[in-house]
């Protein structure tokens, strides 16, 4: 590492709360609001030591220009069908920022047309579309659009055939959930209150449903849902093809979702199953419930329920668990397509409407299906395939097979990387699942410059997806490492439950599991290893380099929580409580204070070279997270000068949904760069 300047200086405050009887210091809560001059001040003075460093590096420029071929492939993001219309997000081939296309259903010929962009719609770089719904003949789509990366979405609805924006605007719509009539002439929605008539500690939550007439001003618009069982609880909506039934969905934490169903004819209101732990979703499909749930069956299981009697008593098994994990069901007019995952790679099978006569649909790589939708009209679906070195691909599924429907030839060669998928036993001898990717001409060894990263949270699966950084890293001669670790839902929901709440510490023992066999193998050393995470990631390797300062060389924490003792006071993260625990409670309290890594640095400590990267304009994750936990560790490492800890701080950014390819490009050359830098400076990619 070359020579580095010290880190700016940095207020420390005498700060010190007694919770539950423990002593609880703090001393940057003064970096928690982001706002005071002194912050500003403080975050432009480490991004000028941080800018210092990397421009600095020759390799830095060569890298900038490779990451911007890989991540200007055209790639299909998401893909949805709405009458004789299919409409897909875009990514690539000259596009700085996601867009939304639409094409006919019935030609694998014809040339999309660019519907929304972003960037000229609203004028504005950092623009991004957020969701986006079609009503069913695909005349109409709703869309979220936001600024700067907060993801508080303002919902237009634009004509599909003119391509002019109708005069509806609904603001406070984040991640929206949206269901239309079938002609089109209104739909029920989810939004939030307005931030300005709620108190500042209740902004993000109280989530409700409420109902529109496409040209009425949204202040004359009727709540359907506002009984919520929690001010944290997520509800969703959809509507029968008809239009008479209406379906609540609603969440609270990662484990639990409530189902009703309303009658629109008659109004009245019917409870799926209510109150029970357990991941459940239905739709309307041929005069019945269709969908997936993990109740009885923590690797989920295909049922379907009556429309006059829903509960779960009168549920019928279509298909039943087996040894892959079901992440969704589809409905074409003749067939369930079934989308599962066999440790984190994605399997797809065809049934009949009756769960009957199954049949495997054969994908052409061992990768991941990022999207899945079905026509209410044919037996037909599209899905977009991705892996660690493959765009994600659009492909149209018929009774006769798979074919390809976009993408194609792209800036990297799949056949050029090899993807192992291994087990190692973690620290109670159980078995984790851990990807591992080279290029080809790469031999593993104790010099390999190698990344491990892993989430391990929020049943979240990770699975083999395109990344620029992972080909890039790979190309200069390094391996990445993907541990499958508990938290995640790779094994099903008990692979999820083992790793959250009381259980959170064994998320961190699989993770420096994967990084003690990946060296005792001989596939790496101490000094050549780095681990990365964004954010519950972010957690993870936080917790990791406080708590096993000698587990590598190097660490990425992105858009990280770290002080888990106030955790749910900023922005919506009491929605986590229910998979990390409550720090009012006291029981709960101590799960969190044992493994805070803000808590968890020590004085006179040698840790890892450290980059901690964030948004300034987070709306999921408060940047002050990544501000106290940067500041704590440059006062406490003993070499800063061998081993820096930098922050980098991106203005008008947020947690990384919908950044623009030339601010992704400039962020992962940072990275890129600093991991080159600490372990021992791999060749640029080329």
């Amino acid at each position: 590492m070359p020579a580095v300047p010290p880190p700016p200086p940095t207020r420390r405050d005498d700060v010190v709360e007694v919770l539950h009887g423990v002593e609880v210091a703090n001393p940057y809560r003064w970096l928690e609001d982001g706002e005071d001059p002194a912050v500003r001040a403080w975050t432009a003075a480490q991004n000028d030591r941080t800018r210092a460093l990397l421009d600095a590096r020759p390799e830095r420029a060569a890298l900038h220009r490779r990451l911007t071929e890989l991540l200007d492939a055209r790639m299909v993001l998401g893909a949805r069908v709405a009458g004789d219309r299919l409409f897909t997000v875009e990514r690539g081939g000259g596009l700085d920022q996601s867009a939304l296309f639409v094409r006919p259903a019935g030609d694998p010929t014809a040339e999309p047309r660019l519907l929304v962009q972003p960037q000229e719609l609203v004028g504005d770089e950092t623009a991004a579309l957020d969701w986006y719904r079609p009503s069913p003949d695909g005349r109409l789509v709703a869309l979220g659009l936001s600024t700067g990366g907060d993801e508080r979405s303002t919902l237009r609805v634009q004509d599909t055939v003119t391509a002019e924006l109708l005069d509806d605007v609904i603001p406070h719509t984040r991640a929206a959930s949206v269901a239309w009539l079938p002609g089109g002439e209104a739909f029920a929605y989810t939004r939030y209150p307005d931030p300005a008539s709620v108190p500042a500690a209740e902004r993000g939550y109280h989530r409700t449903v409420w109902w529109h007439e496409l040209g009425d001003h949204p202040g004359h618009d009727e709540l359907v849902y506002g009984d919520l069982p929690d001010d944290t609880a997520w509800p969703d909506v959809s509507l029968s093809r008809d239009g008479r039934w209406l379906l609540l969905h609603v969440a609270l934490g990662w484990d639990r979702i409530d189902v009703h169903l309303v009658d629109r004819r008659t109004g009245h209101r019917a409870t799926a199953i209510e109150g029970v732990t357990a991941r459940t979703g239905f739709e309307v499909v041929d005069g019945r419930l269709i969908g997936t749930t993990t109740l009885d069956a923590p690797r989920g299981r295909v049922v379907a329920a009556p429309l006059d009697a829903p509960t779960s008593d009168r549920w019928e098994t279509l298909v039943p668990e087996s040894e892959s994990v079901i992440e969704a069901v589809v409905a074409t007019s003749r067939s369930l397509l079934v989308l599962s995952t066999r440790t984190a790679v994605s399997r797809l099978h065809r049934h009949d409407l009756h769960g009957s006569a199954p049949a495997e649909v054969a994908l052409p790589d061992a990768g991941t299906v990022v999207a899945l939708d079905a026509s209410d009209d044919r037996d037909e679906a599209w899905l977009a395939l991705t892996s660690f070195a493959r765009p994600p691909q659009l492909f149209r599924w018929t009774p006769e097979g798979l074919g390809g429907w976009g993408g194609g030839a792209g800036p990297v060669d799949p056949a050029d990387f090899v993807v192992d998928q291994v087990r190692y036993p973690s620290t109670d001898a159980t078995p984790v699942s851990l990807f591992l990717v080279r290029h080809r001409h790469t031999t593993p060894g104790p010099a390999t410059p190698t990344v491990l990263t892993g989430y391990g949270g929020f049943a979240a699966t990770m699975a083999p997806e395109y990344s620029a950084t992972v080909v890039a890293h790979c190309e200069a001669g390094g391996v990445w490492a993907l541990a499958g670790l508990r938290g995640g839902s790779e094994e099903g929901e008990d692979w999820h439950r083992a790793g959250m709440r009381q259980h959170k510490q064994q998320v961190f023992d699989d993770f420096a599991a994967a990084a003690d066999w990946l060296v005792a193998e001989g596939r790496t050393s101490r000094e050549h290893l780095a681990i990365r995470g964004g954010s519950n990631g972010g957690l993870l390797v936080a917790a990791a380099l406080t708590q096993r300062p000698d587990l590598c060389r190097a660490v990425h924490c992105a858009v990280p929580l770290t002080d888990m003792v106030r955790f749910p006071r900023f922005l919506i993260a009491r929605l986590w409580v229910p998979e990390y625990g409550d720090p009012d409670v006291a029981e709960e309290f101590a799960w969190l204070h044992a493994y805070s890594p803000y808590h968890h640095v020590v004085d006179g400590t040698c840790y890892p070279a450290v980059m901690v990267t964030t948004g300034e304009e987070d709306s999921r994750v408060d940047p002050c997270h990544a501000r106290k936990f940067a500041a704590r560790l440059q006062a406490a490492t003993s070499c800063g000068d061998e081993h820096p800890v930098l922050v980098r701080v991106e203005p008008r950014a947020g947690h990384g949904q919908g950044k623009p390819v030339s601010r992704q490009a400039a962020e992962a050359a940072d990275v890129l760069t600093f991991l080159g830098i600490s372990l021992g400076g791999a060749t640029p990619p080329g």
